[in-house]
């Protein structure tokens, strides 16, 4: 049955910012602190099933619930109006939501693509009339880690290094996106070291990493897009992130499957089932942690960032700064009309202030070199 859209609806979806994958795992929780940060902000919670959207939706209040299927040509027709913005937190996996909202001139935040499939959205989207702004935000946390080492290397000079850390916790939540982003262990792809780029293979060179709570976690080379932004936009000559569980014994039992090629054998589309349920965590929440050095020709700087409510509320508050960004709701004046990604927007203090006021810990440490006399 489909749904009726009453005039309440109608208005409350006029200029509104829709949220595809509203009442998922990482999509509820933004959904949540997009209210109470911004009380009359119009949201429209949307997704494949109208009957979660429109529950979550009343929950939020100033919100409707709308159907919207990634799969479709035109996702964003059903809708009763041209809405603000749209926050992709699904995979849309032949581009339709991307492109059907970019060349409708409405601004669009996405938060779902692994490397290969963002650089596939920027040639997309290259030479196509540029109507309004979309923000790639992709890489670890939504764009958090980039947009915090931009912060960091602003000061810093020329960059030489960046090296990230991530501790993921066995008893954290990870919806399906989530782990289709993290099932893509067999494969290699590429990274940027001294200003080559090289093909490395996931869950290899190994490194140990001493968190902010003070435990050593070995961590292993892991795909993620910031691996392939940083050294374009901040001119990083090697740039490298690793990913390690707080289970010392899952770790190394992954990267022994690498090494045996266990893992590029469960790439065959027939062992997806078995491959997924390797990587799945159906815990009921856990402490996300990461860590970056960033080295510069003037000096380095460390980042630690800690989230006790676990890796989907700080995917969600790295959506929430990414959301503001684009809005022009953190202070700033919103992105013009092109293509853009969370390192464009190097502002630590304005960064800081929104993770701490969403229980984000966060320590930034700045070692500079004393100039010579």
């Amino acid at each position: 049955m489909e749904h009726a859209w009453d005039l309440e609806s109608e208005m409350k979806s006029e200029g509104s910012v829709v949220l595809v994958g509203g009442y998922g795992m990482v999509g509820a929780q933004l959904a949540k602190l997009l209210r109470e940060r911004h009380p009359d902000l119009p949201l429209v919670i949307a997704g494949r099933r109208l009957e979660p959207a429109e529950s979550l939706a009343r929950q939020l209040g100033g919100a409707v619930g709308a159907v919207v299927d990634v799969r479709a040509p035109s996702p964003l027709a059903g809708l009763a109006a041209r809405p603000r913005a749209v926050i992709s937190l699904v995979n849309d996996p032949e581009d339709h939501l991307l492109l059907s909202a970019s060349s409708d001139g409405v601004a669009v935040l996405d938060i779902t693509r692994w490397t290969s499939r963002l650089k596939a959205a920027v040639l997309r989207l290259a030479g196509k009339p540029s109507r309004a702004p979309v923000l790639l935000s992709s890489a670890w946390m939504a764009g958090l880690v980039p947009r915090l080492v931009a912060g960091a290397a602003w000061r810093l000079g020329r960059v030489e290094r960046i090296e990230v850390g991530i501790r993921f916790s066995l008893s954290d939540q990870a919806g399906p996106d989530s782990v289709e982003y993290m099932d893509r262990l067999g494969l290699s792809f590429e990274v940027t070291e001294g200003g080559e780029e090289r093909q490395v293979v996931p869950l290899t060179d190994g490194r140990r990493v001493t968190f902010s709570d003070g435990r050593s976690t070995r961590v292993f080379r892991l795909d993620t897009p910031e691996q392939a932004t940083l050294p374009v936009v901040l001119g990083a000559r090697t740039v490298a992130t690793r990913l390690g569980f707080d289970s010392g014994a899952v770790t190394w039992g992954l990267a022994a499957m690498q090494r045996l090629g266990v893992l590029r054998l469960l790439q065959h589309p027939r062992l997806t089932s078995l491959r997924r349920a390797l990587l799945a965590s159906n815990g009921t929440g856990g402490e996300a942690a990461w860590v970056a050095d960033v080295e510069g020709e003037r000096g380095a700087a460390r980042i630690e960032v800690v989230d006790p409510r676990g890796q989907a509320h700080l995917t969600a508050v790295g959506a929430l700064m990414g959301a503001e960004r684009l809005l022009g709701l953190d202070g700033a004046p919103p992105p013009a009309a092109g293509v853009w990604l969370p390192e464009h927007d190097p502002r630590p203090e304005s960064a800081l202030a929104t993770l701490r006021a969403c229980g984000v810990q966060v320590r930034f440490e700045e070692r500079l070199k004393q100039e010579a006399a």
